[in-house]
C-alpha cells in the first residue's frame, strides 16, 4: 500500500527539494469541497486497528476526519466490518470518514484507481476520498518528469469521471515547479481536478525558513486562486535520514505547540484548511 512509500517518500524526495450505516453528507462549498474549520485536525490512517482502539482517540485529540485506508476488495471480511465499526463510531463522535488509498502506479494504469473509486462508493460508508498517489517515487521521475506528471493528471481525470464523492489529494510542495507535457503547471493542473489538497508539509518547525508554513506558500496561494482549500501535512515516524522532516524526536508537546503555532500562521491564508497528522500508529507511539 501506499504507506509503505512514506518513509522513502520524505527522506529521499522531500528533503531534497456498510451501507446499512447511514452516511452524513458534509456541508460543501461552491467548488464541491467539504467545508471545515481552518484549525481543524486530521489524521491518516493506514493500520488495520481496530474501530475502538482508533475512534475514541481520535476525539480525544480533536480529529475531525479520519483517512482510512481502504483496499480494493472492500466488500471482503473482515475489512468491510471493521470499517462499518468505525464509520458508526467515527458518527457518533463527530468525525468524517474518507476512504484513502495510492499507489504510485496507478499513474501508469489508472484502471485499479478507478475500480477503488467505485468499490469504495458503492459501500455507502464513506464522505470522500484521499489518493496518496505519488508520481515523483516512480524510477524516471528524475528523467521524464513531465510525461509521469502528465500522466499523474490523466489518472486523476479518469478517477473523477462518474465519481460522487469529493476527492482529496496529497501533493508534494514542490509541484509548483513542474512543468508537465503541454507546458502546464503541475500544482495548477492539479487544483483543477480534486477538490483539495493535503501539502505533504514535512518539517519540523511551524514557522521560519524551511517550515512547515513557509514550504507550502506556494500551494496556500494557488488554492486561494482557485478556490480550492489546502491541509497541510505535518509528519512523526522516525526517519533516520531525514530528522528534521519529521517530529519524532521533538515528542508530543512540541509537536502539538507547533501544529497550535501553525495555525496562527496560516490564519490569514484563505485557502487554509487545517493539518492532518501522518499518521495514527507513530503519532499514538509518541505518548500524545
Amino acid at each position: 500500500m501506499a504507506g509503505r512509500w512514506r518513509g522513502r517518500l520524505a527522506s529521499a524526495v522531500l528533503a531534497a527539494a456498510v451501507a446499512t450505516v447511514p452516511v452524513v453528507a458534509p456541508k460543501l462549498t461552491s467548488v464541491g469541497t467539504p467545508q471545515t474549520a481552518a484549525g481543524s485536525r486530521a489524521m491518516w490512517l493506514w493500520s488495520r486497528a481496530e474501530a475502538a482502539e482508533v475512534v475514541p482517540w481520535a476525539a480525544a485529540h480533536g480529529i475531525t476526519e479520519i483517512f482510512a485506508y481502504v483496499e480494493t476488495n472492500v466488500a471482503a471480511t473482515p475489512q468491510l466490518a471493521r470499517l462499518t465499526e468505525i464509520r458508526k463510531r467515527a458518527g457518533a463522535a463527530g468525525i468524517r470518514l474518507i476512504a484513502l488509498n495510492g499507489e504510485p502506479d496507478w499513474v501508469n494504469n489508472p484502471a485499479p484507481a478507478v475500480a477503488w473509486r467505485k468499490a469504495v462508493t458503492a459501500t455507502g460508508l464513506f464522505a470522500g476520498l484521499h489518493v496518496d498517489v505519488e508520481p515523483h517515487v516512480l524510477p524516471g521521475w528524475t528523467t521524464n518528469r513531465a510525461t509521469l506528471g502528465a500522466r499523474y493528471l490523466s489518472m486523476l481525470d479518469k478517477l473523477r469521471t462518474g465519481a460522487t464523492l469529493p476527492i482529496e489529494a496529497d501533493v508534494a510542495f514542490w509541484y509548483g515547479e513542474v512543468t508537465v507535457t503541454g507546458g502546464k503547471n503541475l500544482a495548477t493542473e492539479v487544483l483543477r481536478r480534486v477538490g483539495a489538497v493535503t501539502v505533504m508539509s514535512y518539517r519540523d518547525t511551524a514557522t521560519g525558513p524551511n517550515s512547515m508554513y513557509e514550504i507550502s506558500r506556494d500551494w496556500l496561494d494557488r488554492g486561494a486562486n482557485a478556490g480550492k482549500q489546502v491541509r497541510l501535512g505535518a509528519e512523526t515516524a522516525a526517519l533516520g535520514d531525514c530528522a528534521y522532516c519529521t517530529f519524532a524526536e521533538e515528542g508530543a508537546t512540541v509537536l502539538g505547540a507547533q501544529l497550535s503555532a501553525l495555525d496562527t500562521a496560516a490564519a490569514g491564508d484563505e485557502a487554509y484548511n487545517g493539518i492532518s497528522i501522518q499518521h495514527y500508529t507513530s503519532w499514538r507511539e509518541m505518548g500524545a
